[in-house]
Parts: structure tokens; sequence; C-alpha cells
């Protein structure tokens, strides 16, 4: 490889490391929030920041822990939900089919519209 080539790698790997510094830690100041829903009917809607269990409606326990989510118990019997690792960022959901319950972790802020419908 030449030398141009090199700065060429140095650059990509320079902006590579800064895009993946922005979107780890661009959002630590908002608060983000756990919203359970269940047959497609809100259940609850609890603090990430607050640790707690959740009993959901005697099918599901769910654990609230040091700023991450995990199902700590179902009755359902493929348990995918319990197997699931946890989740604490913006967009990320846990889904139990056989008892539709979804928890996903939403931001504490409202959304924008980013675009016209007509």
């Amino acid at each position: 490889m030449k030398r141009n080539d090199w700065f060429l790698a140095a650059g990509i790997l320079a902006a590579a490391a800064i895009l993946f510094c922005f979107q780890r830690l661009g959002k630590s100041g908002e608060q983000a929030v756990v919203s359970i829903s269940v047959d497609g009917d809100l259940y609850g809607t609890y603090s990430l920041g607050e640790d707690r269990t959740v009993e959901i409606n005697e099918t599901n326990r769910l654990e609230i822990s040091g700023g991450a989510v995990r199902m700590d118990w179902a009755d359902c019997p493929d348990q995918v939900c319990v197997n699931h690792r946890s989740i604490s960022r913006d967009g990320e959901s846990i889904i139990c089919l056989p008892n539709q319950v979804v928890v996903s972790i939403e931001n504490g802020e409202s959304g924008e519209v980013d675009g016209i419908a007509r």
C-alpha cells in the first residue's frame, strides 16, 4: 500500500470512531421510559431510572434495574422473551408473543412530525 492509502484508511477509521462516540453518548441526558402494552392497549409506563419489578397480568414479570429492562419470568411455553437480553436504548423492545406483551424503551420527549402528508 502507498502512503496516501494509509492516510485514507486512518481518516476512515477516525470518522467511524467519531460517529460511534456520538451514537453511544448522544442521548445520555434524556430521561427514557419503559412502555408496556398488552393486547395493543397501554398497560403502564415506568421510568428507566427507577429500579422496580412489574407484574403484568399474572403472565409476565418485568425487572427494571440499573437502567436496563429484562423479562424476569413468563408463563409462555417457548420462553423467548425471558431469554432475550436486557434492553436499555431508545427503540429497543422485548416481545412475548403468546401473551401479547410488548415492552419497549421510549424517549421521554414527544416526537415531532418530520414531513407533511396530503
